[in-house]
């Protein structure tokens, strides 16, 4: 049984935690499968689990995860009126990732993955580089959202395992947070970085449009 992970902009490295937006050059007509790494994860390949179960015994929203990434673990049940973020990291040092994975807290570690989901949100949406799509909003918006406590946000889970081919171990951490709480936050970012700028009237335009449909695509 073969399933496909879909890394997408959520792998964390210990030296450099980065959006593959800001490695990458902006599209036009924005294709995010120039930012999204997919891999294809065979079961019989996961040799070691957290649990010592089989990789099909794994918890529901990694494999959910595994398979389509954080909007289709937000359709289980149990996440339906919260946003899901998963944070990913990759290695061979057991004892380093597990380290990571027993530090993460929401509070100090979270804002990167919020931050990211939104710079791509706002990506997704422009038609022309994000600098002059929205002007300076663009960077007061990503300056907010790395600034940000989100203090909401929950660390549900964590779980690793290995495979056989790479010897590498793969860890996963669950955060969630109320969709409602979320879109406040970001709401105010909003407003806070429309305050902060001037932007011309096509800027304007696009400013207002996000503001319209940004949880469309969120």
């Amino acid at each position: 049984m073969k399933i496909k992970y879909y890394s997408a902009i959520l792998i964390l490295s210990f030296l450099l935690i980065s959006c593959p937006g800001q490695n990458k050059a902006f599209i036009p007509e924005p294709d995010f499968s120039v930012y999204a790494t997919e891999k294809t994860i065979q079961i019989d390949d996961i040799v070691e689990t957290k649990t010592g179960t089989h990789a099909s015994f794994m918890p529901e929203w990694l494999l959910t995860f595994i398979e389509g990434g954080n909007k289709a673990v937000e359709q289980i049940e149990k996440y339906k009126d919260k946003y899901v973020f998963v944070g990913v990291n990759e290695g061979s040092n057991f004892i380093t990732l597990n380290k990571w994975a027993e530090n993460f807290t929401p509070q100090q570690d979270f804002a990167i993955l919020a931050a990211c989901r939104i710079e791509e949100r706002m990506i997704q949406g422009a038609s022309l580089y994000p600098d002059d799509e929205y002007g300076a909003f663009y960077l007061s918006m990503i300056t907010t959202a790395y600034g940000t406590a989100y203090q909401d946000a929950v660390k549900e889970d964590a779980y690793w395992f290995r495979k056989r081919s790479s010897e590498a171990y793969n860890f996963f951490i669950i955060i969630t947070i109320d969709k409602n709480t979320m879109q406040t936050i970001i709401k105010e970012m909003m407003a806070k970085a429309a305050a902060e700028v001037s932007p011309s009237a096509p800027q304007l335009n696009s400013i207002n449009r996000l503001w319209q449909t940004f949880f469309e695509g969120f």
